[in-house]
């Protein structure tokens, strides 16, 4: 049952956006990724408006006094297991805002993070290769078997010799 949520969770995974406070570039990058042009239905990502039936929380924007304990609620209520990607400079490290009175800092500093996609702010592609990478990183694709080519041996030399005589 265990490989069937597993391989269910990678296939069309659940994400919550959230936002800790910060410019909304990120969040920008992220309403983008919904736009035809990048279609990130197409890997079976869902965006989950409710923290119970997500498997994934993006959180884009440096981490306020405000929003800390907002956030780890949020984490809280989320299923097990759960992963966490920091998208953006701000949420990776505090970014600009690093050493404001009311920033705590980035993500890391009040629940635990899975991936980081730095930038300011990333671009769509950076944030769906980050997705993607975490998603296999989850559950790997298996990998086929292929036949690797198989180096001459030091007893084929004679034999090539041998042709070349017959030949000429």
């Amino acid at each position: 049952m265990t490989d069937t949520k597993t391989w269910a969770r990678v296939k069309s995974p659940w994400v919550l956006h959230f936002n800790s406070g910060a410019c909304n570039g990120c969040d920008i990058e992220i309403v983008a990724l919904l736009t035809p042009k990048y279609d990130v239905e197409r890997f079976g990502i869902k965006l989950e408006p409710s923290p119970r039936h997500a498997d994934v929380l993006l959180v884009t924007g440096a981490v306020t006094q405000q929003c800390a304990e907002r956030l780890k609620r949020v984490y809280d209520q989320m299923p097990q297991p759960k992963f966490v990607v920091a998208i953006g400079a701000c949420a990776c490290s505090g970014g600009v805002f690093e050493g404001n009175y009311s920033v705590v800092g980035g993500v890391d500093k009040v629940i635990p993070v899975t991936a980081y996609i730095p930038g300011c702010p990333p671009r769509p592609e950076a944030i769906i290769d980050g997705v993607v990478k975490l998603l296999n990183a989850i559950n790997p694709p298996k990998q086929k078997k292929q036949k690797q080519a198989e180096a001459p041996k030091a007893e084929s030399a004679p034999v090539v010799e041998e042709v070349k005589q017959v030949v000429q």
